[in-house]
């Protein structure tokens, strides 16, 4: 038989199925696609998580989308062969004709300017933080990405229940410049429940023992760390060959996408693949979709346009020959300025013949002078965006 036809037998089996189930039943049940093969640890881990997932949530239906395996008999199942450009497609399938409202995938080619939000538990107070973002890309460009990330982050955990996350961002290169942004974001008036460090200092900048601690509702990172982060946190305790703890790598956001699919690695154990089930299901029923809408929307209206313009990466030119001014003792400090600007600063200060060294600090970079000039040199460093 042909496959196609084979295939929209299957998905037409397992529509009648689910109708029946919901008619029989007084729950509104969710159906959430699972890719069932692919894991590195088995499909077998895999069902193990459909079952515990809809064991701890009555309202939620797994759809099995793979090969027919051991045990699988026991759920619905859009059966394919044993390829994954077929589950991908049989998959694409059931979400385009609303077979399953959401899903979670073991991989997925999002498109440029979408990305997923991961959720941890941090070890030492045991409480979750979401990792904005963990994978795909909200843009190609690191600080417009992070600034995006925020705002996805925001709505995932918004969809996931709290009504106003505190915000924090990794203490990465570019973290102070994506901290004036949204800093800037909010001024206009697109409201951002910036968190705290737990460190004496505090601030929305994050050190390490922040992230163990879960100081913030959403962690505001770049992709690739962000990823590196998941994996930490998730498999720990395991030797890293088993990701047992959190939500995985989270469901998916951007502007005009209007699904929900979350990630889970092929390491994922059946506590994670459960887990992010019950997350793609809260965030299905949450309206993500529309609440990314509705929170870009809202950035838009406070200058998120010209925001974002402002930390595009400047067109190169000829350097300019900034000498510095004869050398004084240096004795005060100002943080605050991105890694990746700091020389720039120095040599505007330079040029208003202010005497200023850069250095690095425990917690980044800061530039050094005489404390005299403090208040002339914040002023410049203020008027030309460097704080």
């Amino acid at each position: 038989m042909d496959e196609r036809k084979r295939t929209r037998e299957l998905i037409g089996e397992v529509l009648a199925e689910l109708v029946e189930e919901v008619k029989g039943g007084c729950v509104k049940k969710v159906n959430i696609g699972l890719m069932s093969y692919g894991s590195e640890l088995g499909s077998g881990e895999l069902l193990r998580g459909a079952s515990l997932a809809m064991q701890n949530d009555p309202s939620l239906n797994v759809v099995l989308i793979g090969p027919k395996c051991e045990g699988s008999e026991r759920m619905a199942c859009i059966e394919t062969p044993a390829c994954e450009a077929d589950i991908s497609k049989a998959m694409e399938d059931a979400l385009q004709k609303g077979i399953i409202s959401g899903a979670v995938a073991l991989h997925y080619p999002f498109p440029l300017g979408v990305a997923t939000i991961g959720k941890v538990l941090t070890p030492a107070k045991a409480r979750p933080c979401f990792i904005a973002s963990s994978t795909g890309t909200s843009s190609s460009n690191r600080a417009e990405a992070m600034v995006r990330n925020a705002i996805y982050g925001i709505a995932a955990a918004k969809a996931d229940g709290i009504v106003s996350p505190t915000v924090g961002i990794l203490n990465l290169d570019g973290a102070q410049t994506v901290f004036r942004a949204l800093h800037k974001l909010n001024e206009g008036g697109y409201p951002i429940n910036f968190g705290s460090s737990m460190r004496k200092d505090g601030g929305a900048i994050l050190r390490g023992n922040d992230l163990l601690a879960g100081s913030v509702d959403v962690c505001v990172t770049d992709t690739l760390t962000g990823n590196v982060l998941m994996k930490l946190f998730s498999a720990c305790n395991t030797g890293g060959n088993y990701e047992a703890l959190g939500w995985g790598y989270g469901p998916s956001a951007g502007e005009d996408w209007d699904r929900v699919v979350s990630i889970i690695s092929r390491a994922s154990g059946a506590p994670v693949i459960a887990s992010a089930l019950s997350l793609n299901a809260r965030c299905v029923k949450g309206g993500l979709p529309g609440l990314v809408a509705a929170e870009l929307e809202s950035a838009k209206k406070a200058g998120l346009a010209d925001i974002l313009s402002s930390i595009q990466p400047k067109q190169p030119s000829a350097e300019e020959d900034v000498k510095a001014p004869p050398a004084e003792p240096t004795d005060e400090e100002i943080h605050g300025i991105d890694v990746l600007e700091i020389e720039d600063a120095v040599k505007a200060l330079w040029k208003e013949g202010i005497y200023a060294e850069s250095s690095m600090g425990c917690t980044g970079p800061v530039i050094k002078m005489a404390a005299s000039r403090i208040e002339k040199a914040k002023a410049v460093l203020k008027e030309n965006g460097y704080i």
